[in-house]
């Protein structure tokens, strides 16, 4: 006959199961970014080099009776690969107002908040990118003189300025606004 007694409880619990370890994908990604920035440069350079073939034929090598140890080698000169950016002025941008808000009190006057409205006269791209230029404007028609105002262009395209509120003596009074400045940071 069979013993249906189970086997004795052993004096300890059993040991928990190891977690599942997870293989890092870092190396990957580290190799992985170093491949295409290698391909990136291979490319750049490709490019350079196609870019500068300016039409001239092929030069060719021709066999010297000169020893190797003697022969003397022009180097390529080099293309000026330093980016050129416009000199930018109080000419190089026109301004106009646009006005936001108007609330006049019959013969008290205007309050009138306007901001600023920038071209740029030529190619954006002929900005430097890395530069910050600060244009500073004046706007007349303030009851209380000239306000001088400052903006700041980034990244070529990015103004940041802040909307100026003015006392105009009634609603027929004329704002106008010029350019005094421009100062370029950086770049």
């Amino acid at each position: 006959m069979t013993d249906s007694t189970p086997p004795p409880m052993p004096d300890f619990p059993p040991p928990p199961p190891k977690p599942a370890v997870k293989k890092s994908h870092t190396n990957a990604v580290i190799i992985g970014s170093a491949a295409a920035l290698i391909a990136a440069v291979v490319a750049t350079g490709v490019a350079v080099v196609q870019s500068t073939d300016d039409g001239k034929p092929a030069t060719t090598a021709v066999a010297s009776s000169v020893p190797d140890g003697d022969v003397v080698t022009d180097a390529a000169e080099e293309p000026d690969l330093e980016p050129t950016y416009d000199e930018v002025d109080t000419d190089s941008f026109t301004i106009e107002l646009r006005t936001t808000t108007r609330q006049c009190f019959g013969s008290a006057g205007c309050n009138v908040t306007v901001e600023p409205e920038l071209t740029y006269l030529a190619d954006t791209e002929s900005l430097d990118p890395d530069a910050v230029y600060d244009i500073t404007y004046e706007i007349r028609g303030d009851e209380s003189g000239p306000v001088i105002e400052t903006a700041e262009l980034t990244d070529r395209t990015s103004l940041n300025y802040t909307p100026t509120l003015i006392s105009a003596a009634s609603s027929s009074t004329k704002v106008s606004v010029k350019i005094t400045d421009v100062v370029a940071q950086g770049g």
